[in-house]
């Protein structure tokens, strides 16, 4: 079995033991990883780096760049046994994101689209390994990728050295569902030749010079599949505002019936979204995004979309297993692609990409924040939401109004953190409504959002915030400094947003 998934017969001398490879990753190094929410990342030799840390009390602290999220093998084992001192461009674990916080490990937040030309560019540290999870490598030594490209064809381009993980429990016929394009770096760039979501420009493989390889490990550890869970009433009403919304945008003739290309970001509000598309009377749609979701592939099989191009399959157990056996019917219709790729303002914006993402607050002029809870706690990173965003034929942010059981207001005189100015955002939705902020000016903004996104309780706080800034200072974009984060300091000090938590509340 192992000589049919190694196909150039000169590598085999290279299998060793997850523990072996492990070895060869010393303190000091900077190490990256395949892998994107997370999917596709190495397992085996990660676990195997943290037993030798765990069991033997050696040192190691490295610089860890993955394509996004990946899995507990690396974040969070390698968190707990102390190995991560710093972190690109992107995480989701608990116990990673509490060590960011308490100032452990350093982070640094990055658009995705732009980390890997980045590295090409010699803007960061070299990279002394990259290990990459693959199902087979090709006569020619050339890398077939598992479930997710990423950032992997440039580490592999730019690593001294490079571990390959065989992943076993993949089915092969992986193969040829990435289709892997490295574009040129300036002043030689060219326009990179992708017109449609479905265009295929590239390879199934990602090019690798043999000799860079230095340990091939067989592994038989899956995925952690994403778990998402049922649609909510809040959800279910964001997701018919949007389908709502997008109904309009077609009478209107602003999209074709079939819409353009859709973008949606991760996790339940994202999928609770989009599947309400499947009782929609929408058809014959693709998915230009990061992330390829269950909703995406039932989107598919119930013959509402047509295609969907990505970076990544992250998928519930469930989902999984169907993707896997039907996978020959999927692979006419998936395709997954480098996240420089994926994420290309060139390619969002020549697309015409309808951009739907989540955030964690908004404030009454359209400013996003994504990123840092009240402004200094770093939930995950930016991730692809700016990519898209900025360039977007259409930018959608969708929310909950509350959070805390209705003691934070998702709609906040001012954001706490920036990610997305007002110049990038054009529709906000919460379960309240739709706010269109297309030509208007930032009082409009204001009264779109305070009416039609805010929770009735805080809309009455909100629109008293806005009326009393407008006599301080200029009317263009109305703000009382001392009060534009009282929201955020009141929650801190006394857990609830409400303005009858204390009456001797003053600002400072």
């Amino acid at each position: 079995m192992i000589k049919q998934l190694l196909k150039n017969s000169s590598i085999m001398s290279k299998v060793m033991s997850s523990y072996e490879a492990a070895l060869m990753i010393k303190d000091g190094m900077t190490v990256a990883t395949s892998g994107f929410t997370p999917s596709g990342y190495p397992k085996a030799v990660p676990q195997a780096l943290a037993d030798i840390v765990e069991s033997t009390g050696k040192k190691i602290k490295i610089t860890l760049f993955t394509g996004a999220s990946v899995g507990e093998e690396i974040d969070g084992r390698w968190t707990q046994a102390g190995i991560i001192c710093k972190r690109m461009p992107y995480q989701t674990n608990n116990l990673l994101r509490n060590s960011i916080n308490k100032g452990e490990c350093e982070f640094s937040d990055i658009h995705l689209s732009n980390f890997a030309q980045n590295i090409r560019y010699g803007f960061y540290d070299e990279i002394d390994i990259a290990i990459i999870e693959a199902v087979g490598i090709t006569e020619d030594g050339f890398i077939i990728p598992s479930t997710s490209v990423g950032a992997s064809p440039v580490y592999v381009q730019k690593a001294k050295k490079v571990i390959v993980e065989i992943n076993t429990s993949l089915s092969s016929e992986l193969e040829g569902f990435a289709d892997v394009y490295i574009p040129d770096d300036p002043p030689h760039r060219l326009p990179i030749p992708l017109c449609r979501a479905e265009q295929r420009i590239g390879t199934t493989y990602i090019p690798c010079d043999k000799d860079k390889i230095a340990a091939i490990v067989i592994s038989e550890i899956q995925d952690k599949h994403s778990i998402f869970s049922e649609c909510d009433d809040t959800s279910l009403k964001i997701s018919k505002h949007l389908l709502d919304f997008l109904h309009n945008e077609i009478i209107m003739k602003r999209v074709p019936k079939t819409l353009l290309p859709l973008q949606s970001g991760v996790g339940n509000i994202a999928n609770a979204v989009l599947s309400g598309i499947e009782k929609s009377s929408f058809s014959n749609i693709t998915f230009y995004t990061e992330v390829i979701q269950d909703s995406m592939l039932k989107l598919i099989k119930a013959g509402k979309a047509v295609f969907a191009s990505g970076t990544a399959l992250t998928l519930s157990t469930e989902c999984f297993k169907e993707f896997e056996k039907n996978i020959s019917f999927y692979k006419e219709r998936l395709v997954l692609r480098p996240q420089e790729v994926s994420n290309s303002p060139e390619i969002i914006r020549r697309l015409g990409v309808i951009a739907i993402n989540t955030a964690i607050e908004a404030d009454i002029y359209g400013n996003i924040n994504s990123t840092n809870l009240f402004g200094t706690r770093m939930m995950n990173g930016i991730g692809g939401s700016g990519d898209f965003a900025r360039n977007a034929y259409l930018t959608i942010f969708t929310l909950p109004s509350t959070a805390k059981n209705g003691d934070i207001s998702s709609i906040v005189p001012m954001v706490s953190h920036h990610d997305h100015t007002e110049h990038d955002v054009m529709i906000v939705i919460t379960e309240n409504g739709v706010a269109d902020l297309r030509g208007l000016s930032p009082k409009q903004r204001a009264m779109a959002i305070i009416n039609n996104c805010s929770h009735p309780y805080y809309r009455p706080m909100l629109k008293d915030y806005f009326l009393r800034s407008q006599k301080f200072g200029s009317l263009h974009t109305p703000h009382k400094l001392e009060e534009a984060l009282s929201w955020h300091i009141r929650f801190l000090r006394y857990g609830s947003m409400k303005n009858n938590i204390s009456d001797s509340f003053s600002v400072v």
